[in-house]
């Protein structure tokens, strides 16, 4: 069983800037891949921002320049730096992290989502 926790979101005029983070915590022999998703109301579920175990990164367009992920192995930890925040970045933001919990054990674990909400 594999837990997250996030913290960091919160309430912030447009222009403004918020660090999200993700702690990894249970049997983890391994992590491959730690992202970030948003929702917001009315919307689907989208990929904002990927980190692969090599460090490689992914972004969705609206976010490039703007947020950056980052990882501490030694944590199992994965952020979010936000960045000139946009009132359409408002949304509910969720961690995902993939990886190894046993020898041919995987797992895929979601956190509970927290609020950002950017106001115009």
């Amino acid at each position: 069983q594999v837990q997250l926790v996030e913290s960091g979101g919160g309430l912030v005029q447009a222009g403004g800037s918020l660090r999200l983070s993700c702690a990894a915590s249970g049997s983890i022999i391994s992590i491959n891949v730690m992202g970030w998703y948003r929702q917001a109301p009315g919307k689907q579920r989208e990929l904002v921002a990927v980190i692969f175990s090599g460090g490689r990164t992914n972004y969705e367009a609206s976010v490039k320049g703007r947020f950056t992920i980052s990882r501490d192995n030694a944590k199992n930890t994965v952020y979010l730096q936000m960045t000139t925040l946009k009132p359409e970045d408002t949304a509910v933001y969720y961690c995902n992290v993939d990886g190894r919990s046993g020898h041919y054990q995987t797992f895929n674990s979601w956190g509970q989502g927290t609020q950002v909400t950017v106001s115009s």
